[in-house]
């Protein structure tokens, strides 16, 4: 979102406040986890399209009183993956919980590069078919389902570093 937009979303959630007007703005939480967004095509391809899926959809939560927090976390080290309970990359949660059902991977050949051994990333299933990337019509439909879900699951509860990240 350009500055000024996010100026004017500021002011009018202040007034909403002040005038006492939802009072209580409902927040939607997505993270987004992964290990580069310089070389990895999965990391830099996923960061772009849900951008772009939480740009279109902003409005929408904004009109239903909801707003949108966005927080984008690389991870760097080991310490890094246990305290964020990381399971692959790339990740998107929503309000803490997983877009995906499971975890499935496959060798990801930029990572590999960068670490100089064989890496296994995130890969995305919709309808049938497995993408190195997400459509943006499954990060949609991911995000609209568990913004509104009341589930109050960890994704921390039985967390262990998955071998595939500690090399």
């Amino acid at each position: 979102m350009p500055k000024e937009e996010n100026v004017i979303k500021l002011k009018r959630i202040e007034e909403c406040l002040v005038s006492g007007k939802n009072s209580k703005i409902k927040k939607i939480k997505i993270e987004y986890l992964y290990l580069d967004l310089n070389t990895c095509d999965r990391c830099v391809g996923t960061d772009a399209v849900l951008e772009e899926v939480i740009d279109v959809l902003a409005p929408a939560f904004d009109i239903a009183g909801y707003s949108i927090v966005y927080n984008k976390i690389e991870i760097k080290t080991e310490k890094e993956a246990v305290e964020n309970c990381f399971v692959s990359s790339p990740t998107i949660r929503v309000n803490g919980i997983d877009i995906c059902d499971e975890v499935k991977e496959s060798d990801c050949g930029c990572c590999g590069e960068i670490s100089g051994t064989q890496v296994d990333c995130r890969i995305f299933e919709y309808e049938g078919q497995s993408y190195e990337v997400p459509p943006k019509a499954m990060l949609a439909e991911s995000i609209l389902k568990l913004a509104f879900t009341s589930s109050k699951a960890s994704c921390c509860e039985s967390y262990a570093l998955p071998e595939n990240l500690k090399n």
